[in-house]
């Protein structure tokens, strides 16, 4: 793929809610929001996908050096068109590919602390921030973070009902920048459908009521 579109559109099959979703983002973010979850659907496919880690193993090792080169001025996967002209801190993002990649041969787990994800988590965050603004301190915003990671994987995996069991204490996602909470209600409206039994994919007018509510700044 040579194209940053064929990414975001793969990314997009997986997560139809941002049809609705995009609405409630300005239209200044909305590339660089597609583009960075399209990005971390990558770096989490690679971690987690398969029965084999071998292949995964490689692509985190490249995208190891792909993230490297960003804060460099070079890039070589399509994303980066739209991703490395941004002053974000790529190189932290690069160093959390390794607690990433450990948390493939954890135990699984209803928690992010014991997933090893947190290390992470807060690199995600501080990308987050740089990307988009307006969210809180990306300590406390990774908190959220870490627990949709977590989700994100029980769901990809087929055991929701594992993650569900933390649900109710998880941190909430309203310290982080739009898009995040955005994608957190999304995640978190999955796993709660999964957990009961339901489809994944809600009727659009609760897509549209829980993104408006998500948009919303904390108060």
């Amino acid at each position: 793929m040579d194209n940053a579109d064929e990414f975001t559109a793969k990314w997009h099959a997986l997560w139809p809610e941002w049809r609705i979703g995009a609405a409630f983002l300005p239209a200044t973010q909305r590339e660089l929001a597609f583009a960075w979850f399209a990005l971390l659907q990558e770096l989490t496919d690679a971690a987690w996908g398969g029965a084999d880690a071998t292949p995964g193993l490689a692509k985190l090792a490249w995208w190891n050096e792909e993230l490297q080169g960003w804060m460099k001025g070079a890039r070589r996967h399509p994303l980066g068109a739209v991703l490395q002209p941004q002053p974000a801190p790529w190189a932290a993002l690069a160093a959390g590919l390794l607690p990433l990649q450990g948390s493939r041969d954890r135990p699984s787990s209803a928690t992010p602390s014991q997933a090893g994800l947190e290390g992470t988590a807060l690199a995600v965050a501080e990308c987050e921030q740089a990307l988009f603004g307006g969210g809180a301190n990306p300590a406390i915003a990774a908190g959220a973070i870490a627990f949709d990671l977590l989700a994100t994987r029980h769901l990809a995996q087929g055991t929701a009902d594992l993650a569900a069991t933390a649900f109710g204490t998880a941190t909430a996602a309203a310290a982080g920048v739009r898009p995040r909470r955005l994608q957190s209600a999304f995640v978190r409206q999955r796993l709660d459908r999964a957990a009961s039994g339901l489809q994944l994919a809600a009727r659009p007018w609760c897509i549209l009521w829980l993104a408006w509510r998500a948009a919303r700044p904390a108060r």
